[in-house]
C-alpha cells in the first residue's frame, strides 16, 4: 500500500516561514543503519526477513541503529525544535508516531507508513480532590484515546508499517500477522492489519477463553480477524504463538517482536515534548504487565538522553497486581522467578512470566539503577482506583487503577516525593473495562478476585416515573419563586 508522496508544500505555513536551521530537517530523509542486534550474544542481523529471537542463542532481540552516533552532531537543542516545529506539517505519516522518524525507526520510508490516528495522547493533569486523595499532584496520559482505544497502536503502527514496507521491497504474496492478547494486543494487531492488502495479509490473535471482556473480544472479531480461543491464561497463549513463530511462516505481533518496541518508544518522546522536554525530578508511573511497554518507554528516554534532548533520565515506577508481581518480586529479591497467577481485574496484569523482562534487567542495571522503583497492589486497590480516577473526570482503564494505586502506596512510603512531576500512565479506555466497574457495582466479583465493594463506590441506575413532580421530589428541588 504505497502512499503519496509529499514535499514541503505539504505545509501549515509557508517554507520560508520556518527557521533557516529548521528547514532542512522539516522532511526526515535519514535512514540510519538498522538491524537486530542480539541482547546477549550481540549477533546482528539484516531487516530481510522476520525475527524475533537470536537464531544464534535463542536470546531476545533488539533494533539498533549503528549509525546512531550520527544523529549527536545535531545539538538537542535542535532537535527540540525540529520535533516541535514538524508538528505544523500537514504530512500524514509524520503526524503520529513517526513526527520522531529519525530515533524511532529510520528505515522506513515515509510512503510505507500506516497512520490511523495513533499516538500525541493527551497529557491531563489531575482534578485537584483526586491528586489531594492519592497524595500528591500528578498528570495523566491517556493512551486511551488512540484508534483502538489503548496504547498498542503506538507499537501495532510501527510493526505494520514494517510489514507493508516489508511486502513492498521483499514482494511478499502472503503474510500472517499473529498474536497473544488479553484484549488490547489482539484489538489493535487486527485493526492495523485490516487496513492492509487483504488479498495479501491475514490477521489471526489467541485469546484465553473466558478470560478477556466482552467489548475487548468485539474488536478483532468486528475488524475481521480469526479469533481463537484457549484454555488457560495469558502465559498459555504466548507459548503457543512463540512456537509458531519459530516453525512456521508468521509474523509475531506480540511484544517479543522488537519493532512492536520501537512504535512504543514514541510514549516518551511525547510526554518529554509535553513536558517541554524538562525531564529533571520526573517520575513515570507504568503498569508492568509483559514488560514491554516499560521496557520501550526507557529505550525511548535513554535516546533523547543520549541526543541531549533531555537533561536527565526521568524515574520508572513499574506497579504489578499482588496476583502477579514476579519483577516486582525480582527487584526486592534480586532473583527473578515466574510465577503462577490469579485472576485480576488489570487484565494485562495476569502475566506470570513477562516476555520483555530480560530486556528490563539489563536496561535497569546499565541506565535506571537507582531510578526504577516497583511496587505491587491489591485487586481491590486497583478497581478502586480506576472507579475513584473516573469519579473525577477522567476515564482510565484498570491497569490506569493500577498505576494510580501504585502512586498512591508510593507516596506514603516516600518513593514520590512533593515537588516531582509525576505522569501517570493509563494505557486503555475505561469503556474496555466497564464490565469489571458493574460487577462492582452489583457485587458479582468470584472470591478469588478477592474484592469486597464499598458502598461509597457502587453507582446504580434509579427507575421513577415519568413526571417532572416526582423526579424534582426525589433530587429535593425548590420551586422558582413567582414574581
Amino acid at each position: 500500500m504505497k502512499q503519496a508522496s509529499h514535499s514541503l508544500k505539504d505545509t501549515a505555513i509557508q517554507l520560508e516561514e520556518f527557521p533557516s536551521e529548521i528547514r532542512p530537517y522539516l522532511i526526515p530523509a535519514y535512514e540510519g543503519d538498522v538491524v537486530y542486534e542480539c541482547i546477549e550474544c550481540g549477533s546482528t542481523y539484516a531487516l530481510d526477513q522476520f525475527l524475533y529471537t537470536c537464531p544464534r542463542c535463542k536470546s531476545l532481540l533488539r533494533l539498533r541503529n549503528r549509525d546512531f552516533n550520527s544523529l549527536k552532531k545535531i545539538p538537542g537543542t535542535l532537535w527540540r525544535k525540529i520535533f516541535d516545529y514538524r508538528k505544523l506539517l500537514r504530512i500524514e505519516s509524520l503526524k503520529g508516531i513517526f513526527l520522531f522518524k529519525e530515533i524511532l525507526f529510520p528505515s522506513i520510508p515515509l510512503e510505507d507508513v500506516i497512520y490511523l490516528g495513533e499516538g500525541h495522547t493527551a497529557l491531563v493533569r489531575a482534578n485537584p480532590e483526586l491528586s489531594e486523595r492519592v497524595g500528591i499532584e500528578f498528570l495523566v496520559k491517556n493512551d486511551g484515546f488512540n484508534p483502538s482505544a489503548s496504547f498498542k497502536d503506538r507499537g501495532m503502527a510501527s510493526a505494520i508499517s514494517f510489514i507493508n514496507y516489508s511486502i513492498r521491497t521483499r514482494g511478499l504474496h502472503e503474510v500472517l500477522g499473529i498474536c497473544a492478547s488479553t484484549g488490547d494486543t489482539s484489538a489493535a494487531a487486527a485493526l492495523y492489519l485490516s487496513y492492509l492488502d487483504k488479498q495479501v495479509v491475514k490477521s489471526v490473535v489467541l485469546l484465553p477463553r473466558g478470560k478477556v471482556t466482552p467489548q475487548q473480544l468485539s474488536q478483532p472479531l468486528g475488524s475481521g480477524a480469526t479469533v481463537i480461543e484457549i484454555p488457560g491464561v495469558f502465559d498459555d497463549c504466548m507459548k503457543v504463538v512463540e512456537e509458531l513463530a519459530e516453525n512456521y511462516q508468521v509474523c509475531l505481533l506480540n511484544s517479543k517482536n522488537p519493532i512492536r518496541i520501537m512504535g512504543q518508544k514514541s510514549y516518551a518522546y511525547e510526554v518529554a515534548q509535553q513536558l517541554d522536554y524538562d525531564t529533571r525530578n520526573v517520575v513515570i508511573v507504568i503498569p508492568i504487565g509483559n514488560a514491554g511497554n516499560v521496557t520501550a518507554v526507557m529505550e525511548g528516554f535513554i535516546d533523547l538522553y543520549d541526543l541531549s534532548i533531555i537533561p536527565e533520565l526521568p524515574f520508572i515506577l513499574g506497579v504489578q497486581s499482588t496476583h502477579a508481581n514476579p519483577v516486582v518480586q525480582w527487584r526486592a529479591t534480586g532473583t527473578y522467578q515466574p510465577m503462577k497467577v490469579r485472576p485480576s481485574v488489570a487484565q494485562a496484569a495476569m502475566i506470570g512470566d513477562p516476555v520483555s523482562f530480560p530486556k528490563v534487567s539489563k536496561l535497569v542495571g546499565q541506565y535506571f539503577k537507582e531510578r526504577f522503583l516497583a511496587l505491587s497492589v491489591e485487586e481491590q486497590e486497583i478497581i478502586e482506583g480506576m472507579l475513584e480516577a473516573n469519579r473525577y473526570g477522567h476515564v482510565v482503564c484498570t491497569q490506569g487503577g493500577e498505576s494510580i494505586a501504585g502512586l498512591r502506596k508510593a507516596r506514603v512510603q516516600g518513593l514520590v516525593k512533593p515537588g516531582q512531576t509525576v505522569v501517570v500512565d493509563s494505557t486503555s479506555h475505561q469503556l474496555k473495562f466497564s464490565n469489571f466497574q458493574q460487577m462492582y457495582f452489583e457485587n458479582r466479583y468470584p472470591a478469588e478476585y478477592e474484592i469486597t465493594p464499598q458502598e461509597k463506590f457502587i453507582n446504580k441506575p434509579i427507575v421513577l416515573d415519568a413526571s417532572a413532580e416526582t423526579i424534582a421530589r426525589f433530587l429535593h428541588l425548590k420551586k422558582k419563586q413567582s414574581r
